[in-house]
């Protein structure tokens, strides 16, 4: 089990809701929300991005979530898919938080996170570059990463995912052009403390596919 401090750098990772809610069964919103919510903050190594998880460290403990924090975090930090915020949290801290928890206790990591979401507003960076969710248009991952990057002055990183593939209702439709992928994630790179904001050494995202669409 990795010890707390074997990673180099953080990712802030921020989801867009209603991709979720089509890739996913049991996203139980009706009308999932139309802003960036927090997925989590991950430290990361260079070599792995995927890497540290489930590490030793204090478990999740709920009363940590002082109330001021509670009301902020459900802002920013919802459980999308089922509504259970406090679980989520959980989820996230246990498997990811606690491998930087000698930078940041657990409070901190949660008050970090909510700082992030509000310092960079996903949401408003994309609505003032026109970027507004679409059923036809598309983007390229350029379009969408300046940006970006115009407002935060460093390069993020971008998560797609396929469109859900339909059952195939007529033999025709085989032959039609492969859909472009929906943007799901944004990820901004943080230092080792994750007080600065630095570029995520991570490029080819979406598949670096030329179309990507947001819905």
């Amino acid at each position: 089990v990795m010890s707390s401090g074997s990673y180099d750098y953080f990712q802030f990772v921020q989801q867009w809701p209603p991709t979720n809610c089509k890739i996913r069964t049991k996203c139980s919103k009706p009308r999932p929300l139309q802003m960036f919510t927090i997925h989590g903050l991950w430290p990361s190594n260079y070599s792995n991005p995927t890497m540290p998880s489930n590490c030793n460290g204090a478990h999740f403990e709920n009363r940590k979530v002082y109330p001021q924090l509670r009301s902020k975090l459900k802002r920013s930090w919802p459980d999308v898919e089922s509504g259970n915020d406090t679980n989520f949290w959980e989820r996230e801290w246990n498997k990811h938080g606690k491998c930087s928890e000698q930078t940041l206790n657990q409070m901190q990591y949660f008050e970090r996170s909510h700082e992030m979401w509000k310092f960079h507003n996903i949401t408003e960076i994309f609505k003032n570059a026109s970027i507004v969710p679409h059923p036809t248009q598309t983007w390229t991952y350029s379009d969408i990463v300046s940006a970006i990057k115009a407002v935060t002055q460093t390069t993020p990183y971008l998560r797609c995912k396929p469109h859900p593939t339909k059952p195939k209702s007529h033999p025709s439709q085989h032959k039609s052009q492969p859909k472009p992928q929906l943007l799901h994630e944004v990820v901004l790179c943080l230092d080792y403390n994750a007080l600065i904001q630095i570029d995520c050494n991570r490029t080819a995202g979406c598949g670096n596919q030329q179309a990507i669409s947001f819905q």
